[in-house]
């Protein structure tokens, strides 16, 4: 049981199309306890301290609602948390930091809903139904796309005309609390200042890099949407404009969003496999060739990235296929050996955080994904600030 002093705690909740992650953070930022509800309209789950149970959530409302009950029976209960903080995908160009909620953010997160309409307005069903049930519990919020407001334009401006028509499109890039936690804590993994040019792969069922030069970033391969860049798990990555037209006029819009956002990437190259896992014991020559095109793809935007930062002093994995695939890693190492890669095999086996051979020119890190803990400082900092 908590200490019944520990009253300063952080509730970080990180809402999905189906699913809400949720995590308590003390003010050192150690998680104190954590969870996952997983199918929220359909046969739901709620997993919380390794403990799982079946419970009926019709709508991300009923989840939280449900999520603060098994908080509170084991000892959470709303009065000891100082704020809640919660991860919101897009910001659009006008939210591009941090920030405490207020009734104005709120409008505003709602406006970019057409930006990302898969995922805003489940933030913002989080946000409204906590304020709802403990209105005096001050709340923030982290955005995924806000990294990458650091992107100069000629990096995030598409060669498309300003006017009405194309208002709002832009890349914008994603994975940005994922990135800002590498740059967080990489430092104290290699006991080094960070490197000048970075590029860092967040792989996992959704995928993406991110150049990161003195600590910023200055290029992404997710674009407008989280569609764009590398092979993913059911996403097709890059695919030519006049290919999606063709396909919206034999099949519709609706269709082709579907299969270009679900049914694509590996799912789509290995017919029917979208988990790495899966793909790397499948002997098949389809899932072979799924794995090789996730790792070119990999490299021929890494290329790109490396150009955007005139050199690469480090590489940093991240995400559940960058932390675990030992033979992804290699694949992608050994496709950089042009840039002075090298990578030490014996520490890719044994799942060291340093992968680089002594003569290697680059160094080459895997960090651990922790986006809640990122999203709980960003808070706690406004918090200080204060």
């Amino acid at each position: 049981m908590p200490k019944a002093k520990d009253t300063a705690l952080i509730l970080v909740l990180n809402a999905g199309s189906s699913s809400i992650k949720f995590a308590v953070f003390d003010t050192d930022l150690r998680q104190e306890i954590g969870g996952i509800v997983e199918g929220i309209g359909g046969a739901s789950t709620i997993k919380i301290a390794d403990q799982s149970r079946a419970l009926p959530f019709i709508d991300h409302k009923s989840a939280l609602s449900g999520i603060l009950s098994a908080l509170a029976e084991h000892h959470y209960g709303l009065e000891r948390f100082s704020a809640a903080a919660h991860r919101v995908v897009h910001g659009g160009r006008k939210l591009t930091a941090p920030v405490r909620l207020t009734p104005d953010i709120r409008v505003e997160i709602g406006n970019c809903t057409p930006l990302a309409p898969l995922h805003n307005p489940h933030n913002l069903a989080a946000i409204n139904t906590l304020a709802e049930l403990a209105p005096d519990l001050p709340q923030y919020a982290s955005f995924d796309t806000s990294f990458h407001a650091s992107n100069p334009e000629v990096a995030t401006r598409y060669a498309i005309p300003r006017m009405i028509e194309t208002k709002g499109i832009r890349r914008y890039g994603f994975h940005g609390l994922s990135f800002s936690s590498l740059v967080r804590q990489l430092p104290h993994i290699s006991g080094e200042k960070l490197p000048s040019r970075l590029l860092a792969f967040h792989l996992g069922n959704g995928a993406s890099l991110c150049a990161i030069k003195n600590g910023q970033s200055v290029a992404t391969t997710m674009g407008y949407s989280p569609l764009d860049g590398l092979t993913m798990g059911t996403r097709s990555g890059g695919i030519d404009a006049n290919a999606v037209l063709r396909l919206v006029e034999d099949n519709g819009l609706e269709r082709t969003k579907a299969i270009l956002n679900h049914e694509s990437g590996l799912l789509g190259l290995s017919g029917g496999k979208s988990d790495m896992r899966n793909l790397m014991l499948d002997p098949s020559a389809d899932s072979a060739f799924a794995i090789e095109h996730f790792c070119y793809w990999s490299l021929r935007h890494a290329g790109s990235l490396i150009a955007a930062m005139e050199g690469l002093d480090a590489i940093a994995f991240t995400g559940g296929i960058g932390e675990n695939a030992l033979g992804v890693r290699a694949r992608i190492l050994r496709g950089l050996e042009w840039a002075g890669v090298r990578m030490n095999p014996d520490a890719n086996h044994s799942h060291k955080p340093r992968l680089q051979a002594e003569s290697s020119k680059v160094s080459i890190w895997v960090v651990p994904a922790r986006e809640e803990e990122t999203i709980a400082a960003d808070a706690l900092a406004l918090i200080q600030a204060q």
